[in-house]
């Protein structure tokens, strides 16, 4: 029951399914973290009048690229881990946002977690978390730099934190990343890292 509440399920016949190395296209070993891709009757066939979006998104081979980064285990059951844009590269480590997010978000006075890349001259990116904290109490980015050493890699832990209120959103509610990083770039004084 758990695995059918807390992963996308499993493969619905007639589709095939296949998780990638987004960099080398080849297939990872099962427990892995990679591209989904799927093909079938239930894929579309195109973005209507979009013929370089659907070149993008779809192969010769009909896969379609979905973005999301993703694991099957050996049961079939698919769990989205987060989307390849969102993913920081830092100093040649990828770093995948919801695992840094899931665990800030065990601190008792942590609200809401959200992690963004953002420039950094020595590693290609650094690690930044946008922080809510639980009404009526006060955290320290030392106390959740302490918090998250011993626990999750070096590398992973957030150089900058913002304490916030809340994240920009749009009209359906998702979190606009794109917007906070932006936004962080600026208020860090970072603009001139950033690769046009």
């Amino acid at each position: 029951f758990e695995k059918r509440v807390s992963t996308v399920g499993q493969v619905h016949p007639h589709q095939e399914v296949k998780i990638i190395d987004p960099e080398t296209g080849l297939v990872v070993k099962r427990g892995e973290k990679g591209e989904l891709c799927t093909r079938g009757y239930g894929v579309m066939l195109g973005y209507w009048k979009e013929e370089k979006k659907t070149h993008q998104a779809i192969d010769k081979a009909r896969w379609m690229h979905t973005g999301d980064l993703a694991t099957i285990d050996d049961e079939g059951y698919i769990n989205i881990v987060g989307r390849i844009k969102d993913m920081i590269i830092r100093g040649g480590e990828n770093i995948y946002p919801k695992e840094i997010e899931a665990y800030l978000l065990t601190h008792p006075k942590v609200n809401n977690a959200q992690v963004i890349g953002v420039p950094d001259e020595r590693y290609g990116e650094a690690v930044m978390a946008w922080v809510k904290v639980n009404e009526g109490v006060e955290i320290t980015r030392q106390e959740l730099i302490d918090y998250c050493k011993g626990t999750i890699a070096h590398y992973k832990i957030p150089k900058y934190f913002k304490f916030v209120e809340g994240c920009p959103k749009t009209v359906t509610g998702k979190i606009r990343k794109v917007e906070m990083r932006e936004q962080s770039i600026k208020e860090l004084g970072l603009e001139h890292l950033v690769q046009n």
